[in-house]
């Protein structure tokens, strides 16, 4: 049976092997990825250091990391502390750029607080990131351009959430839905600071001619995801590993498409090379849509083959009132966009990335909450 280490590796291995244009394209290059700590880090950042490995007296990729570690700096990424190619900065976004900062040709701004739990803990933080960091780095752009020299490709990661919970009739959902999103809800630091921050990057596209593109993730899970981050599958994979009954605060009827994080990142990287300026682009799977009553009563059956898991599923309500405010009852994306204009084909089905996902919380059961 495959572990934590064989999860890693083939995930690296496929990446990789389905980036050898973007990465070519980066090669010899600065890249920064600002929230390198996180979950979508997790990849991001390993995926260009296998391809260095592995591509011999090919010129390579730097990585800068920014991050504030204000959950501390995960293991993954201080065991990679003396690798020649990655440098590590705590720096929190909402403060002005460093005044050493170096000259990079890509830029990646993931930073932010993604987790519906956590950023309702700290929604000015959370508002702050998404829009005086953008701002910062969109700043920098034109600060380059006017040094001659430009920066190549910025990618802001956006969210799905900005579209809210659409109505029936754009459901698969389009990157031109307009979306129907409360500025006041629970969810509103996060929701509405995306948007925004859309709004930010098209038109510095348009007024200054940069390189700005712009990623909507649709509900990514897998390797990288900390077990502790509240989201469904880690708090699935928390009950299993302890063999406790998986709880539901809900009656699990909301439906979501899930993209494993694998065929994700290639999808960011595509969008980030290939994407077209100030435009949007929907990363995620667009099939299966199924409730998260059926994704928790697959996650058991898959722990039961892999791990003899014994517990059920139990059905709660949750002490916090506004546990489900705003919370889209379907979330499924039309990805044609980033098919035809990025040939993106996300492949890994559910049942094969959930497998991964275990395996991989198998060995990573630690960590956390904020």
């Amino acid at each position: 049976m495959k572990n934590a280490i064989d999860v890693l590796e083939i995930d690296l291995n496929y990446i990789c092997n389905n980036l050898d244009y973007e990465f070519e394209q980066l090669s010899g290059k600065k890249l920064l990825i600002a929230g390198g700590a996180g979950f979508l880090g997790y990849y991001l950042v390993q995926a260009i250091l296998h391809w260095n490995i592995n591509r011999g007296d090919t010129s390579k990729i730097n990585i800068v990391v920014y991050d504030n570690f204000m959950r501390g700096i995960p293991y993954w990424l201080e065991s990679l502390n003396n690798n020649p190619f990655l440098k590590i900065v705590k720096h929190d976004v909402i403060n002005p750029l460093p005044e050493d900062i170096e000259d990079f040709q890509f830029i990646i701004h993931a930073a932010t607080i993604a987790s519906p739990i956590y950023y309702r803990k700290h929604p000015i933080e959370t508002m702050d990131a998404n829009i005086n960091g953008l701002r910062h780095f969109l700043d920098y752009c034109i600060k380059k351009r006017d040094e001659k020299k430009p920066v190549e490709g910025f990618l802001f990661f956006s969210t799905s959430e900005i579209y809210g919970d659409p109505t029936p009739e754009n459901i698969p959902t389009l990157e031109t839905y307009r979306g129907n999103v409360s500025c006041t809800g629970p969810r509103a630091c996060y929701d509405e600071s995306k948007r925004y921050g859309e709004t930010l990057c098209v038109n510095f596209a348009q007024q200054f001619n940069l390189p700005i593109r712009i990623a909507r993730p649709f509900n990514n899970y897998g390797p990288g995801l900390k077990i502790s981050d509240r989201r469904a599958l880690p708090d699935f994979a928390r009950n299993i590993l302890n063999n406790e009954d998986i709880i539901l605060f809900s009656d699990g009827s909301p439906t979501r498409t899930f993209c494993y994080v694998a065929d994700a990142i290639i999808g960011y990287y595509k969008v980030l090379i290939n994407g077209k300026d100030g435009e949007s682009y929907n990363i995620g799977m667009d099939k299966p849509e199924i409730s998260i009553l059926e994704l928790a009563n697959k996650t058991i059956e898959i722990s039961r083959n892999l791990f003899d898991y014994k517990g059920q599923l139990i059905m709660k309500t949750s002490d916090d009132k506004e546990y489900l405010t705003d919370n889209p009852n379907r979330r499924c994306p039309i990805i044609s966009k980033a098919k035809r204009d990025l040939d993106f084909n996300p492949i890994i089905d559910l049942t094969d990335g959930i497998e991964r996902s275990l395996l991989w919380y198998q060995g990573n059961s630690s960590g956390e909450d904020l």
